[in-house]
């Protein structure tokens, strides 16, 4: 089943954020290669492409996991929720319908 999950972030977390930037992306790559992982950004602080020092208020995650228990394993142990970036993360269910 698929499962959005959804990091928010600390205020002023830019600098953590871009620290563990690089071991938050492994774990998101390796989903990839599995075929696991449906989408995968940051949130933007400000409506644009790239927000500078406005930094992001979060990410989302959507990735296929075999239920809800593993999901959350996956998702707490993220390089982000360690590093302090996030202050928390939720994880739901998720069915994709479009495209």
């Amino acid at each position: 089943m698929w499962y959005a999950i959804i990091g928010t972030d600390r205020e002023n977390s830019l600098a953590a954020r871009l620290e563990s930037r690089p071991a938050h992306l492994a774990r998101l790559q390796a989903l990839a290669a599995q075929g696991r992982l449906k989408l995968a950004g940051p949130l933007p602080a400000i409506d644009a492409e790239d927000p500078g020092p406005a930094g992001f208020t979060g990410s989302l995650v959507v990735a296929e996991f075999p239920d809800l228990a593993a999901a959350r394993e996956w998702a707490e142990a993220d390089p982000y929720l360690a590093a302090g970036v996030y202050v928390r993360v939720e994880v739901r269910p998720f069915r994709p319908v479009l495209p």
